[in-house]
């Protein structure tokens, strides 16, 4: 009869994304990481991205609209979100 030992493997917890943000005026902020939310308009098209910095005066959220498939254009840096995402109206 063998002896041979078992080892156990730690159960692996699959992480789920956090839900989407409020709707800011027609608009829906989607996570896509921790500090990064994809702009998706009411047609459902996706309009930019809003990334959170963290500096020594606190969050700030900067706000990107994509130009075509492989481009954007900065659109200014704010100190809440809900500003950040008005730039898209």
């Amino acid at each position: 009869m063998s002896t041979a030992s078992r080892s156990t493997v730690p159960p692996t917890t699959i992480a789920t994304p956090p839900a989407p943000l409020p709707s800011f005026r027609g608009l829906l902020l989607v996570p896509v990481r921790v500090g990064l939310w994809r702009v998706v308009g009411g047609s459902g098209a996706v309009l930019g991205h809003i990334e959170r910095y963290t500096d020594a005066d606190g969050d700030r959220f900067g706000a990107r609209r994509l130009v075509g498939a492989t481009r954007s254009s900065d659109l200014g840096t704010f100190w809440r979100i809900d500003d950040a995402a008005d730039c898209f109206r």
